[in-house]
C-alpha cells in the first residue's frame, strides 16, 4: 500500500503544483526554463504514474475489503466511464463546444472515470487510488476555470460536427478499452 500512496503523492504532487503553487510553478520556468521544467515534471511523473500500477497491482493480491459493492454499480460505472471518454477526447479535439462550454473537459472526464470506480470498487486500495483521482480532479476543475476567468481565457467552438467526432471517437476508445483492453491490461473485464 505504501508503493501505491507514493506513487499518487508523486504523480498527483506533480499534477496539483497549479493548484497550489502557481506562483512558484512560474519562477521556476523562468529560472530553469520550460524545457528543463516539462522534463522533471514528466519525469516525476512517469515515476508516480508507475509506482501507483505497481502498488494497485500489490493491493490487489491482498486486499482489504470495505464493503461489497453491489452487482448494479458495475452496470453503472461501464455506463458513467463512457461521457468521460467522450469528455478526454473532446478535450484534445480541438474546436468542440464541449471545451468552449466546459473548459476542462478531461477533468470531468477524470471526475466520472474516478467516481464510476469507486462506486464500483470497494477495498481500501479502490478508494485511495480512485478517492485521490476525484479529489484532484475537483479541485483542479475548480482552480482552472477561476484561472480562466481572471485571465479572460476563451475556448473558441468550431462548429457542432467537432462534438459529434468527438462522441464517435470516444464512443469507439469506450468501446474497445472496455470490450478489449481493460481485461487485459487491468485484469477485470467490464462486461464479461
Amino acid at each position: 500500500m505504501l508503493v501505491l500512496i507514493m506513487g499518487l503523492l508523486l504523480f498527483l504532487g506533480t499534477h496539483s503544483v497549479r493548484i497550489i503553487a502557481e506562483d512558484w510553478r512560474t519562477q521556476q520556468i523562468a529560472q530553469r526554463g520550460a524545457l528543463i521544467w516539462k522534463g522533471t515534471y514528466a519525469l516525476v511523473s512517469l515515476i508516480g504514474f508507475v509506482l501507483i500500477v505497481l502498488g494497485y497491482a500489490n493491493a490487489r493480491l491482498d486486499p482489504i475489503v470495505l464493503w461489497e459493492a453491489p452487482v448494479w454499480t458495475r452496470h453503472l460505472a461501464a455506463l458513467l466511464t463512457l461521457p468521460a471518454f467522450i469528455f478526454i477526447v473532446a478535450a484534445y479535439l480541438p474546436g468542440t463546444k464541449m471545451k468552449s462550454k466546459i473548459g476542462h473537459p478531461m477533468v470531468i472526464g477524470v471526475k466520472l472515470w474516478a467516481f464510476a470506480h469507486i462506486i464500483a470498487n470497494g477495498t481500501l486500495a479502490d478508494v485511495l487510488l480512485f478517492g485521490s483521482f476525484l479529489v484532484w480532479a475537483i479541485l483542479s476543475f475548480r482552480t482552472s476555470r477561476r484561472r480562466d476567468k481572471s485571465a479572460g481565457v476563451v475556448y473558441e467552438s468550431a462548429g457542432i460536427l467537432r462534438d459529434g467526432a468527438a462522441v464517435v471517437i470516444g464512443v469507439i476508445a469506450w468501446g474497445v478499452f472496455a470490450m478489449f483492453l481493460h481485461g487485459t491490461l487491468i485484469g477485470v473485464k467490464p462486461f464479461g
